[in-house]
Parts: structure tokens; sequence; C-alpha cells
């Protein structure tokens, strides 16, 4: 009896891997998605507790052209929710205070996150000379066009938000991809911004920031539910090798192991974990990837009563730049943004910890770390109740961290990959739930030219 053949694989089952999944089942290929986990979605998971509606992990998501109109092609649009107004209300906590990110240029003249200087700074940017970022860490590449106080003020708490990284580490290409190219095409980072906001754009995403209607991982149950073969849980590729002008694929599963042969392969898996499938295929590329950093993250759902906080608990939640004195990245106020994400008269707080800032979180117990929490809620919120633990999630390789060198790294392995393997995750096109997404239809369209 010979090996069972599929059209494609799919190694991983988180927003990347369905979408590809489903792209390719809807250019008619016959596909089957493997994933060690015990339900799809990868790191979009929502557990229901108490009265609570708890995110373990992407808590929010812009959704760009590209998945509205994926979601929309399968009859998912509804299943979206958008945050409401209060998530414009963005705060940085500074020398203790929680102070307002600015939402409009001329909200950022008058902030006090920036002195006058800096302001001055930022103004004569047109007048910079044009650079190139090729190379340059998100830092250097602000700092150069903006001035230190815009890196030290807005970029790196942002990139603790968005990264749980370091500035002077990530690289702009990747990172700020898009300020690089207003740059190389304008010379200019505000004469850009400008024309880009004068040119009337043929596509538009949603505004604002959104959630599913019932949180991410019901909306990945969705998506998974859409396949014609069901995902393959509890399941994971041992080896890969290459096979005639397929693969095959050699499968340890809880029911035992068993063997495929797949004519494409998609990668959807963290970078490292690519790295070892394709170790035995492409060493170079194997070592590319190899090298793609991870930051690790446990984020904590708190139930708490916001009359136990001296400061109000409204808005989207605030972040915490390295300067402060606390190991706190940031917290989002999830039942500000969202209904029915707490029961009446409480707050769910959505805590991070870990990151470049304290790697070594993800192996502290749950009484250190709800010790740490307690003291620095009470520093920034003032808040001086007991919360209610809601669980803890432990992330190990929770967010890439794109170097310098990452743009090229990845140019590297598509260029050197063979035309029916593609990669896709959130090392390879931005973290975030609608750029992971696009990583998973660049994957199936590149294969279907195969």
């Amino acid at each position: 009896m010979g090996v069972p053949e599929v059209d494609a694989v799919v190694a991983g089952a988180g927003i990347a891997g369905l979408a590809a999944a489903l792209e390719l089942q809807g250019r008619g290929r016959e596909v089957l998605v493997i994933d060690p986990a015990d339900r799809p979605g990868g790191a979009m998971r929502t557990d229901h507790i108490n009265g609570y509606v708890v995110e373990r992990g992407p808590n929010t998501a812009q959704v760009k052209a590209s998945m509205l109109r994926f979601l929309t092609d399968r009859g998912l649009e509804t299943a979206l929710q958008p945050a409401r107004p209060a998530a414009r209300l963005r705060q940085v906590l500074r020398d203790g205070a929680l102070l307002p990110v600015p939402a409009s240029p001329l909200g950022f003249l008058r902030s006090p996150l920036l002195r006058a200087r800096g302001k001055l700074r930022v103004l004569a940017e047109p007048f910079v000379r044009r650079g190139d970022a090729r190379g340059e860490t998100v830092a250097a590449f602000v700092s150069r066009r903006l001035g230190d106080e815009v890196v030290q003020g807005l970029v790196g708490p942002f990139l603790t938000g968005v990264y749980a990284g370091d500035e002077t580490q990530l690289g702009a290409e990747a990172v700020f991809s898009g300020p690089a190219d207003l740059e190389r095409r304008y010379g200019s980072l505000l004469v850009g911004a400008l024309a880009t906001a004068l040119r009337r754009r043929s596509e538009r995403g949603l505004r604002g920031m959104w959630s599913g209607q019932h949180g991410f991982g019901p909306l990945a149950r969705q998506l998974s539910n859409q396949l014609r073969e069901p995902p393959a849980l509890g399941s994971r590729i041992a080896c890969v090798a290459r096979d005639g002008d397929g693969w095959h694929l050699d499968i340890a599963s809880a029911s035992g192991p068993f063997a495929l042969r797949a004519r494409a392969l998609v990668l959807a898996v963290p970078a490292p974990v690519a790295a070892e499938l394709l170790r035995g295929v492409d060493s170079d590329v194997s070592r590319a990837l190899e090298g793609i950093a991870y930051a690790p993250i446990v984020s904590v759902g708190l139930g708490v009563a916001p009359g136990d906080a001296r400061r109000p608990i409204r808005g989207m939640g605030f972040l915490v730049p390295r300067q402060e004195p606390l190991r706190l990245l940031g917290c989002l106020f999830m039942s500000q943004l969202f209904p029915g994400r707490a029961p009446e008269g409480f707050e769910l707080l959505q805590c991070m910890l870990g990151g470049v800032r304290w790697p070594e979180a993800v192996a502290e117990p749950d009484a250190a770390l709800l010790a740490v929490l307690r003291e620095d809620l009470e520093r920034s919120l003032g808040y001086r109740g007991e919360p209610e633990p809601l669980g803890i999630a432990r992330w190990a390789r929770a967010i890439p961290q794109p170097g310098p060198d990452h743009v090229a790294r990845l140019d590297f392995a598509r260029k050197a990959l063979p035309a029916n393997v593609a990669l896709a995750g959130s090392y390879v096109a931005g973290v975030g739930l609608a750029d992971s997404l696009a990583s998973g239809l660049a994957a199936a369209s590149s294969l279907s030219r195969d």
C-alpha cells in the first residue's frame, strides 16, 4: 500500500496557516493542515471565565483590505466586532503619570511627551537629507529623521506594545517598512505622509481596532470549520524530505506515526520550527531562519473593581517605556474596548510581562508574576484592591524580533527554496493578525503559480 498523497500540506493552524489552506482550497487544491495543538488558531485562544472573555494571545487587530476581503468572501465579516470610541485614548506612563498619546498633528504639538526642542526637531524633518534605512535599527532611523526624543517618548513605547522589543535591535526595514518607504520615495516622512493622505486609495480596510464578536478563538474555529478536511490536530511534521517533484513527510501524532506525500508545502510555523524542518532540505536557508529571534510574553488577565483604582480605567490602556522602573510592559483595558468582556461593575485588564525586558518572566511561578503586577498596577493606576486572576498564558516564542538584516534573510530564503515550498507567519510580513493572514494568502498565491 503506497503513501497517501495530497496537493498541499500546511504546517500550522494559526491565522497564517488557516488563510493559506482556505485560499488553496478555494483554488481547487486538496489541503491538509497539521498542528500539534489541541485546537486551531495558534495564538488565537479565548477563554470564558466567571463572566469574563479573556484572550490568551492577540487582543485586537487592524482589519486591512486583504483581511476584510478574505473574511467577506467566506461570509465572516459579521464575526468582527469594532472597538468602542474609547480605543482612541491611548496612554503612556511617564514619570509615574499616564499621559495621552497624541492622535493628531495639533495634539502632537501640544503633547507633554515631547519638549519644545523635540517638537522643533520633528518640524525640521523635511529638511533632513535623505538616507538609507537598509541595515539600520529603528532607533537609528527614527533618531536620524525625527530626533532622539521621538525614539524615547513615542517609538520606544510603541514597539514595547507591538513587539515587546528593543528599538536599538529591531530593524527599520522590517518593523517600520512604511516610513522607510516614504523616505525612499519622497525624501521626507512628513512630506510623504501628506502626499499619501492626499492620494485617493482604491482599497481600504476597516478603521480602528477590531476583535471577534466572541473573541479570536471562536473566529479561528469558524475559519477551521470551512476546511473540507479538518485539521490534523495533535500532530506535527517530524521530517521533510524531497520525493521527486514533491515532498515526503513523516508525521508524529498521538494515534501513531504516519507518512504523507505532498506536492506543495506551506510552513506557517515559527522561524525556528521552519529552520529545523528545512535543515535537511537547504542548510543555508535553515541557518538564515534559525537566526530570527523571538521575545517571550506572559499574558495575564485580571478582573478588577474600578473603584479600587485612584486613576480612572478608561481608554485603550497604557504602555510602559523602558525608562520607567516597572516590569509591566503594558496593560489593555479590554472591557473598555469591547462590550461583554467583563461582568457588570467590573473591568477586565490584560497585562503583558516579559519581552526582551524581562525574558525570564515565562519561567516565573504564578504567585511571583501576580505579586509583580499588584505592585506595578499600584504604581501606574493607583490600584490597591485584590484583583481576580483569570489565568496566565506563557508564550516562549511570542513575537519575532526582526533585526536590521531581517529583510535580506527572508529574501535569501525565498529565492533559495524550491518553488513548491512557501513560508508564512508573523515573522514573514508583520506581527499583526492582518499581516500574518496576508502572509498566508501570499504563500498560497506563490504555490498556485508553481
